[in-house]
């Protein structure tokens, strides 16, 4: 088979490794071990980088979570911005609103959380002054960097309005290697890097945020952090224990439908191979078994503990033979994952899962006017149901789709992964967890392995509202009985090509028995890499 992007092989290193979706972004990280750091002092500098290069995944403008694990434990970060003080749900549905805007709009603007993510993180576990941390990035923004070919395809397929909004950057991103420099995003870096968080948001970016929203957002809505440490959620699935973050994000789906595939091997009923159209059938069933209700459960309240054990309850919902066509949430999102595992100078093992994200590709296509930095549009998660937990208001975090993914062994580092994909992370990381976990597949089998997910059935936004259930999308190397498989199944089944980024972009680094790191970067994100030494 001729493949559009080759896959990539395991990488293995004896003392660290770092995986993202753009390369010069893991370059940045593994220049913060070259320098005697840890793995979160790497984490921070890998996201500092491609939230300069890769503006259309992710940014200081969006939000982030983070597993770390360090001697034994696991700690969660939610480091999601909440709505402003001026959030109105009222006046949207007055003015006809319905649903939240999606783009354009600075309603969907929530506080950005990242910065305070990134703060949160080297407090609690940094090692390396932030100054060194953020060098890469700063010099990647001010010096400039080549637009990758995602990035520079980006620009043509704005409409004229975010066009303008965003011409900064692609007027210069405007074909693969293009130089792009970022010199407001170089001062913000440069600034935060020598007075903390404050001088993003107290400084030159928290002003323009808030003469952007018109009274959307005032001086005290950023005055407090949006990073808090958070107990994670955790289910012993596959023999080990897979870690998440808990709500206001959707990670507790992963955690639920690996609960009934767990349960489906135990009975005796899970097939031995992942090629098979049943293998495919019976994830696809765990997944909207557990994800059906989401929107109806999910807010930043809810108890994930119980609705991983609801959902763990839930397996006469999965019809071993047959399609149950349920509804599924589906919709798209761009993001970035990346991961980094390292032993310190004293032989201890970090690991550090981390996602950030602007919602929506470039996010609400808003840029903030004093650093050129796009705002995300996280609070289309919200909704304009009077009354709902998830409704819009101030001081409110929306539902979120970021999941990041951890697993321990009898308490020690066993692997840290996670995806992009908006409402299909849970599907992704399920499929990815299955493979490494219950298969035992290396890092490069499970990530380069074709892939399903559901998508709407007109428009796919429409999962939830439309009359019939989910297309299952077949990436085009998939087992090849999966089409024909799944359509017998009672299935309604679309394919695309191969390595088709539409199926996320997947990183994994694993801790071997015997000793040395085992990663992959997913071929999807074409610039991406794991590298280490």
């Amino acid at each position: 088979m001729t493949y559009q992007h080759p896959p990539r092989i395991t990488v293995r290193a004896p003392q660290h490794l770092v995986a993202s979706a753009d390369h010069l972004a893991t370059t940045a990280g593994n220049e913060m071990f070259a320098r005697g750091g840890n793995a979160v002092d790497a984490a921070i500098a890998t996201n500092a980088a491609i939230a300069v290069t890769g503006p259309h995944l992710c940014g200081m403008g969006g939000d982030l979570f983070a597993l770390v694990h360090v001697d034994g434990e696991v700690f969660a970060l939610n480091a999601a911005g909440q709505a402003g003080s001026g959030a109105d749900a009222h006046a949207l549905r007055s003015q006809g609103f319905t649903e939240m805007p999606f783009k354009l709009d600075i309603r969907s603007v929530t506080v950005p959380g990242c910065v305070d993510g990134w703060a949160a993180l080297h407090e609690r576990f940094g090692s390396l002054p932030l100054e060194v941390i953020l060098a890469p990035a700063i010099q990647l923004a001010s010096a400039g960097f080549p637009a990758s070919s995602l990035l520079a395809g980006v620009g043509g397929r704005l409409d004229p309005t975010s066009r303008a909004n965003l011409a900064e950057l692609f007027d210069q991103a405007t074909a693969p290697g293009s130089l792009v420099r970022r010199p407001g995003v170089a001062l913000a870096l440069a600034d935060l890097a020598a007075g903390g968080r404050d001088t993003f948001y107290r400084g030159a970016f928290g002003d323009g945020l808030i003469q952007l929203g018109d009274g959307l957002f005032t001086e005290s809505d950023l005055e407090t952090s949006q990073a808090t440490w958070v107990t994670p959620l955790t289910a012993s699935v596959f023999g080990v224990d897979l870690h998440t973050v808990g709500p206001s994000t959707q990670g507790y789906l992963t955690l639920g439908s690996a609960h009934l595939i767990d349960q489906l091997h135990t009975s005796g009923e899970f097939p031995a191979d992942p090629n098979s159209d049943e293998w495919a059938h019976l994830l696809i069933e765990a997944s909207t078994a557990a994800g059906h209700d989401r929107p109806d459960r999910l807010h930043q309240h809810a108890d994930g503990a119980a609705l991983v054990a609801e959902i763990a309850g839930r397996i006469d919902q999965v019809d071993r033979e047959q399609a149950s066509n349920r509804w599924a949430p589906d919709r798209d999102g761009d993001t970035t994952y990346l991961c980094t595992a390292g032993r310190s100078g004293d032989g201890r093992m970090m690991g550090v899962s981390l996602i950030q994200s602007n919602a929506s590709g470039l996010g609400s296509h808003l840029v903030e006017p004093n650093t050129g930095i796009n705002l995300h549009n996280r609070g289309m998660g919200f909704n304009l149901h009077p009354g709902h937990p998830a409704e819009l208001g101030p001081g409110r975090c929306p539902p979120h789709t970021l999941s990041a993914a951890l697993a321990t062994r009898d308490g020690e580092l066993l692997s840290v992964f996670g995806t992009m994909g908006g409402d299909a992370q849970p599907q992704i990381l399920l499929q990815v967890a299955t493979r490494l976990f219950h298969h035992g597949q290396s890092p490069g089998m499970a990530i380069n392995a074709g892939r399903w997910a559901l998508k709407g059935p007109e428009t796919g936004f429409d999962t939830w509202t439309a009359a019939s259930g989910p297309t299952v999308s077949i990436e085009g190397h998939a087992a090849g009985s999966w089409i024909s498989g799944l359509r017998d199944r009672g299935h309604m089944v679309s394919s695309t090509g191969p390595w088709d980024s539409g199926f996320g972009h997947a990183h994994a680094i694993v801790v071997e028995p015997n000793g040395p790191l085992a990663g992959a970067a997913d071929p999807r994100t074409i610039v991406g890499s794991c590298a280490g030494r």
